[in-house]
């Protein structure tokens, strides 16, 4: 029979909630970012891209593309998605 494994829930959240984790997370929202370029909407407009960090249960980052057209280019696209596939990220729906 298999030993016991018992979680450590609080650790478990301090640890995604640390500075090392967000780090990464940041690191790793960079790298999407970077790897968006330049993306011009159907007016020809630049659309601007931003990462905004914060903590939830974890430590997070979004990458949002600023532009009213945004949600349509990541529709029609996957501006974003590609991105962070490009980064070496694993995308999965949801």
């Amino acid at each position: 029979m298999a030993p016991k494994l018992r979680l450590d829930s609080r650790g478990i959240g301090a640890m995604l909630k640390s500075a090392g984790v967000a780090s990464a997370v940041e690191a790793a929202a960079e790298a999407t970012l970077s790897n968006v370029g330049a993306v011009q909407a159907h007016d020809g407009q630049v659309v601007p891209v931003e990462i905004s960090t914060g903590t939830t249960d974890r430590a997070v980052a979004r990458v949002t593309l600023l532009h009213a057209a945004g949600l349509g280019l990541q529709a029609k696209h996957g501006t974003l998605t590609k991105a962070a596939q490009a980064a070496g990220l694993q995308v999965r729906g949801g």
